[in-house]
């Protein structure tokens, strides 16, 4: 697996693993309002800096199920200004965009990386991203946000998952895009059910072997919900727990709303690695 990934502005070391901090600047995530304005995206990020993340994953259209899509001016008023004042910061910055025009106005802004849930498959996404520096994650989602979670049935989903990324690693390769940019990620909770998901995560290893830097994004979902019985406020905890797991089988960078309860989950991962 490559453990340096070229990221932007960033030769990004994963010897060790990331913490991604989400900085949402909707006002319908299904986490929590979002940092609508842009002195609340910047003190989210500072402190999110603090608290120990390694890059900061700005999103801009709301991707929870049942999500209706917003415009790329819309989503594009909302980002563009956050990137410009974030990129003085020092860390990473990358974009959650399924738009190629937003992708290409973030990137021009100085974003590091795109963080597309689609996959690149909307017409234009290729060419926007492929002449670029930035690294590029490409993430499985069946179906769209407003009605992925509408019974999704897998015969295999740890082989249907695997293969749609590596049919889209091809199409990046093939578009020029070299290997050293590419991140996968399973996508935990979109077009999953709560045993696709833990499927998934049992079956983690399978994707590293794959060959590329895995990022997992378990924060908050429902899917942990569903196993603790508590609502989006009360899921630190277990997300904390999920990271740790998804480390131990191989993730390379963790998405997450709670970067320090996170980052000592992650702690407490890299002190049993050293004793043993």
């Amino acid at each position: 697996m490559l453990t340096v990934l070229d990221c932007g502005r960033f030769k990004l070391d994963l010897s060790e693993p990331r913490i991604m901090a989400i900085i949402n600047v909707t006002p319908d995530s299904f986490s929590a309002p979002g940092y609508t304005t842009l002195d609340a995206a910047l003190r989210a990020a500072e402190l999110a800096l603090e608290e120990g993340a390694d890059m900061l994953d700005i999103g801009g259209e709301s991707s929870r199920p049942g999500a209706v899509s917003v415009s790329e001016q819309e989503e594009l008023d909302r980002v563009l200004p956050v990137v410009e004042a974030l990129v003085s910061l020092g860390a990473p910055l990358s974009v959650d965009t399924v738009k190629p025009g937003v992708m290409k106005a973030v990137i021009s802004a100085g974003a590091d990386m795109i963080n597309d849930i689609a996959g690149f498959r909307v017409e234009g996404a290729l060419e926007a991203v492929a002449d670029s520096a930035v690294a590029l994650c490409v993430m499985h989602m069946k179906g769209r946000p407003g009605t992925m979670q509408v019974a999704p049935e897998y015969a295999d989903v740890c082989g249907e998952v695997s293969g749609f990324l590596v049919e889209r690693v091809s199409a990046l390769e093939a578009a020029g895009v070299v290997r050293q940019r590419i991140v996968l990620d399973p996508g935990f909770g979109f077009g999953k059910t709560l045993e696709h998901n833990l499927t998934l995560l049992r079956g983690l290893e399978g994707f590293v072997d794959l060959g590329f830097p895995l990022l997992v994004g378990m924060s908050r979902k429902s899917m942990l919900g569903q196993i603790t019985d508590r609502d989006v406020t009360g899921r630190t905890v277990a997300g904390a727990v999920a990271a740790f797991a998804a480390v131990g089988r191989g993730a390379r960078i963790v998405r997450t709303h709670d970067v320090a309860q996170t980052r000592d989950a992650l702690r407490v991962w890299g002190a049993l690695e050293a004793a043993s």
